[in-house]
């Protein structure tokens, strides 16, 4: 389960990091400002990829129990 969370976390990283450089809006010259949206997108994707992740192996793992 660690190495699951470990890779959900790489994909989030990896998805936030592009859309973070491909966002065509005007940055703000704050750091901080910056280092905390950054963080509140890698939150946000991460928990949206978890949420699929473990649903669809709950599921499927209920299916397998049916069979």
């Amino acid at each position: 389960m660690k190495k699951s969370i470990i890779n959900i976390l790489a994909l989030a990283s990896a998805i936030t990091t592009t859309g973070f450089l491909l966002d065509g809006d005007a940055k703000d010259p704050s750091v901080l400002t910056r280092i905390t949206e950054y963080v509140a997108m890698l939150t946000i994707v991460f928990t949206i990829l978890s949420g699929f992740y473990f649903g669809i192996k709950s599921i499927t793992k209920k299916l397998q129990i049916v069979k």
